[in-house]
């Protein structure tokens, strides 16, 4: 981590409390009442090998196939990697696992995306001298099986290293978010077979105007769109930023207008073909989108391009303790469905009117916050599948998505 990151963040910590109930639904009443979808809890079944507790961490959904991707710890701590797949979100089966490298067998698996039903992810385990995390890439093969792809250290690792982020897919194949200790990096692969990095990319990068942070990307008509932030030259706050490329390479600046709170863009998603971004603002969170003068996918990216990014709805409470953050985004029934954490756990939300106003929903089990505690959403269709790990046990619920 740099410095001023880390700088940034310890004054994301202190800003002080903005007094308010931060859900636009209500003025002066207080967060509106928490929905209370119909969830079903989703039976997964133990893969082949030593038994251990599930890890659940993220998930995919695409044509006609669901993906459910995490791993499984033994009493001593000792992870593998694990992954289930359903063409109804009900019934699971296994993946079976082909890894080729000795961190790679005892990966957690921590991001996925899917494309043509098929699926690349990220796998990641904390070894070595220093303890830094030894991440690859898999990729799906003809057979359905997940098999590792062996990849120099440096590609993920090194001395510039920072983190690995998000896996993602679009109509140009696939790429990875991330930074290095020179700002926002991604990686691209026409295929998920072999990616390469592209990091101290101009505009991208960090530069004379600021520290850029990358944390999340879509697929968007004929092009890329990743969001994140910039720390301002003299400055500690963060501001939320943007970038477009046509092919995860050369990468634009697209303007997002932020406050004077510490505002940057975590997740984002396509609603109806436009993008809309799930954030930090101040220490509460916030929503932004694109609001297309056109039709069509293809006129909302020049949209973008131009930066006709617009500040929607804020929700959640602002609080002392705790880091704030999105965990998850994505999109149901025509709904938007956030999961955050803050000092408080984790927490759901839904928005039936673009990011404008937002709804908190009740979910099916406890949901804290704190290390190796997680959430995690996919959609599909008029239902979100929700995965909650408390550290103890995780597990998978599935419920129609509410009406916000």
């Amino acid at each position: 981590m740099s410095f001023r990151r880390a700088v940034a963040l310890l004054v994301l910590v202190a800003v002080p409390l903005t007094a308010c109930a931060r859900s636009t639904d209500r003025d002066d009443d207080g967060p509106p009442p928490a929905l209370s979808p119909a969830w079903q809890p989703l039976t997964l079944p133990a893969p082949p090998g030593p038994a251990g507790r599930s890890l659940l961490r993220d998930a995919a959904v695409c044509g006609d196939r669901w993906y459910l991707v995490g791993g499984l710890a033994d009493a001593a701590g000792e992870t593998r990697p694990a992954a289930w797949t359903s063409a109804d979100g009900v019934a699971w089966t296994a993946l079976p696992l082909r890894p080729k490298s000795y961190y790679g067998r005892q990966h957690v698996f921590y991001s996925v995306a899917c494309r043509d039903s098929r699926v690349a992810l990220l796998g990641s385990k904390r070894g070595g001298a220093h303890a830094n995390p030894r991440t690859s890439s898999w990729r799906q093969d003809a057979d359905g099986g997940l098999a590792e792809v062996t990849a120099p250290f440096e590609l993920f690792g090194g001395p510039r290293a920072v983190n690995v982020a998000r896996m993602v897919s679009g109509p140009a194949g696939w790429l990875i978010t991330g930074n290095r200790t020179g700002g926002a990096a991604s990686w691209v692969s026409p295929d998920s077979s072999r990616f390469t990095i592209v990091e101290g990319a101009p505009e991208l990068a960090s530069d004379a105007r600021g520290e850029t942070w990358g944390f999340d990307a879509v697929g968007y008509g004929d092009r890329w769109l990743m969001v994140g932030g910039v720390v301002p030259a003299g400055r500690t706050d963060r501001d939320p930023l943007a970038w477009t490329s046509a092919d995860g390479v050369a990468w634009r600046r697209a303007p997002v207008p932020g406050g004077a709170e510490y505002d940057e863009l975590q997740r984002v998603v396509l609603l109806d073909g436009a993008p809309v971004a799930v954030g930090l603002r101040g220490r509460a969170f916030g929503a932004w989108r694109v609001d297309p003068a056109g039709s069509g996918a293809a006129s909302a990216a020049a949209d973008a391009t131009a930066g006709d990014w617009r500040v929607a709805g804020g929700f959640g409470v602002a609080r002392a303790d705790g880091v704030p953050g999105v965990r998850g985004l994505t999109v149901a029934g025509g709904r938007l469905v956030a999961a955050t954490v803050d000092g408080g756990g984790h927490a759901l939300w839904v928005s039936s009117d673009r990011g404008d106003s937002w709804r908190p929903v009740a979910g099916p089990t406890s949901m804290p916050a704190g290390a190796e505690r997680a959430v995690a959403l996919a959609g599909a269709g008029d239902r979100v599948l929700l995965l909650v790990d408390d550290a103890t046990a995780g597990r998978a619920f599935v419920a129609p998505v509410p009406a916000g």
